[in-house]
């Protein structure tokens, strides 16, 4: 009778094996993989403002890499910045580029300058904005030059009062673009109206 048993027990579960290879649904075929869009938005530009070798010490000695510090921007208004790190420069741009396009400010731009003057803070980095009139130019140099002219900015008068490490002179100019508001954001938070407000902005000067 054990023998039976057994038999029938092997048979039925050879039964129910078969009923779950047989209910097992179809498998779906496989999706084409779509390729990683990891490239800069055509419609930006983007520019190189230094690259340095730089090395972390291990147990095992030093590991040599570069970091790329790069802006990007539109010409249009908006601008960003990154800093990418890799054991190859193009593949550190890249990084950057990337981090630049996803972190973009919104520049406040009036007749081609800047609406106001402002003065950029960060580290040891000072960097004073002013506005200026048409046919002036980008009066700046190294990464404020690169920073304004991919803004959109087309005349402006810079002064980087202290500092020249690039880093922090980059970061206290987007501080200084962060901080320019124009006319009409003004008025609307001092719930102004704004017809007139340039007549005698105008007149003042005069």
């Amino acid at each position: 009778m054990s023998e039976e048993n057994n038999i029938d027990t092997n048979e039925n579960e050879t039964e129910a094996k078969a009923d779950k290879k047989g209910k097992r649904p179809a498998r779906a075929p496989k999706a084409e993989k779509k390729p990683a869009q990891d490239g800069l938005n055509p419609d930006l530009e983007e520019r190189v403002v230094a690259v340095n070798r730089v090395a972390k010490v291990v147990k095992g000695g030093r590991r040599f890499s570069f970091a790329a510090l790069i802006v990007v921007g539109d010409k249009n208004g908006k601008v960003g910045y990154g800093l990418g790190k890799a054991k190859e420069v193009p593949d550190a741009i890249r990084k950057a580029g990337m981090k630049a396009s996803k972190k973009m400010i919104k520049v406040s731009i009036e007749n081609g300058t800047i609406p106001h003057e402002v003065l950029g803070l960060f580290g040891a980095g000072q960097v004073l904005l002013k506005p200026a009139g048409e046919g002036t130019g980008i009066k700046a140099a190294g990464a404020c030059r690169s920073i304004l002219e991919l803004a959109g900015v087309k005349n402006v008068l810079t002064k980087s009062v202290r500092g020249s490490n690039p880093h922090n002179i980059v970061k206290a100019t987007f501080k200084a673009l962060k901080n320019l508001r124009s006319l009409e954001e003004v008025a609307n938070v001092r719930g102004v109206n704004t017809k007139g407000l340039r007549m005698k902005a105008k007149a003042t000067k005069v």
